[in-house]
């Protein structure tokens, strides 16, 4: 037995419509599910990108409570060809890039905010392949 991979990834903001703003509005992820008040989840290639208001996952329900805060940390993974684009979409966006970081063996990424301050990465495809 394995685990194939990571299917959902959660980050916890302070608005909703500001978050679907930024993932959808300026990076083009798809919203494939939404609850007033409570969650916005987008489309990220085979993953999902789960955003939650805290105070209202905490409380739990049809599901186990969840929650957290502060400034967490997720990547995207794209393609060498489509990188260059993807860095040239978010400055575009007027989203800052705070850091670009060669990992070696040709390997590069670069990291960014949202609007509730998680580290957003997007990096190219098979830095963490087995080699």
């Amino acid at each position: 037995m394995r685990i194939k991979k990571i299917k959902e990834t959660c980050l916890y903001v302070a608005n909703l419509e500001r978050s679907r703003e930024f993932y959808n509005g300026k990076l083009g992820l798809a919203v494939i599910g939404e609850v007033k008040d409570r969650h916005i989840f987008f489309r990220a290639g085979e993953s999902v990108l789960l955003c939650f208001l805290p105070e209202a996952s905490k409380l739990g329900g049809t599901l186990p409570p969840h929650f957290g805060s502060g400034q967490l940390h997720l990547a995207f993974e794209v393609s060498r060809e489509d990188y260059e684009s993807w860095k040239s979409k978010i400055k575009d966006a007027g989203i800052a890039i705070e850091q670009e970081y060669d990992w070696g063996r040709g390997y590069l990424s670069f990291y960014f905010r949202d609007p509730d301050q998680h580290l957003l990465e997007v990096v190219m495809e098979g830095m963490w392949e087995k080699d």
